[in-house]
């Protein structure tokens, strides 16, 4: 585990000619992806953002480029996750954090079931967004915040060789559900982004294990979302009055109708 940052943000001026702090927010996963990108949008937007996730070099190189912050952590060890986040509130207050980090592994059917992996997705896309959470609430609920949760549309429903991920998907969902209502009448928003098909460099590829596979993935869709795609939602929903809650944001491309019909071209068309 190492910890490392770029030099402290200024101070802004808001659209009130009033002076504040910039708003923070923590965003794991974020050397690679959707994480990557959230994390580049939101220092667009003036925004200070520490970027979490296990590579420190991949890390490293987005805080060179972007200015923000970062911490190297696994993030479903227990102990580590109580040091990223002691050390990003030692930079100040929370404003939001992007549960990103997660991931699929293998297409197995239940019948063939690869229990190790299964183990794993729950580690990576519920217990993690689980301690991340819980590491982050009890500042949110003084003095109000953002917990958004990046689930998937195999949240919202499932697909053979889908079982384990979906499984995780519907666990991580239920947490932002729950919490909605545990915590109604706080100045907490908890907000689900759940996205489609999403072309990444790594997302099928690590699920697959191949190039070729993972390319199969996307063969014949004219335009599959792209991780920029995704974070332009994330950033809409954190930047909605403090009245609005985006409960549950569903997006997908064009393309996609449910996470199993997908127009695809057939190798005719694209000849032509």
């Amino acid at each position: 585990m190492r910890t490392d940052s770029a030099s402290e943000p200024s101070p802004i001026n808001n659209g009130d000619m009033e002076t504040r702090t910039v708003r923070r927010a923590v965003v794991t996963g974020a050397s690679t992806g959707i994480g990557e990108a959230t994390v580049r949008r939101l220092i667009d937007e003036g925004w200070a953002v520490t970027a979490v996730a296990r590579r420190v070099m991949r890390l490293k190189k987005l805080a060179e480029e972007t200015g923000c912050t970062y911490f190297a952590a696994d993030l479903t060890d227990d102990e580590q996750v109580a040091a990223m986040a002691a050390y990003v509130l030692s930079l100040g207050p929370v404003d939001a954090v992007v549960n990103n980090a997660g991931g699929a592994l293998g297409v197995e059917p239940v019948a063939e079931a690869n229990v190790e992996h299964w183990t794993q997705m729950f580690d990576r896309n519920v217990v993690t967004t689980l301690q991340v959470t819980d590491a982050f609430l009890p500042g949110m609920r003084e003095r109000g915040g953002d917990l958004v949760f990046l689930t998937s549309t195999a949240a919202h429903d499932t697909y053979p060789g889908g079982g384990g991920y979906v499984a995780a998907k519907h666990a991580e969902r239920i947490i932002a559900n729950t919490l909605r209502q545990e915590l109604v009448g706080e100045p907490v928003r908890l907000i689900e982004i759940a996205p489609g098909m999403v072309k990444t460099p790594e997302f099928s590829l690590n699920r697959l294990g191949t190039t070729e596979a993972a390319e199969k993935v996307y063969e014949g869709v004219a335009e599959p979302l792209v991780a920029e795609d995704v974070a332009d939602a994330i950033v809409w929903t954190l930047t909605r009055p403090r009245h609005v809650n985006i409960d549950s944001l569903v997006i997908r491309p064009v393309a996609q109708a449910t996470n199993t019909l997908v127009a695809r071209a057939k190798p005719e068309d694209e000849a032509e």
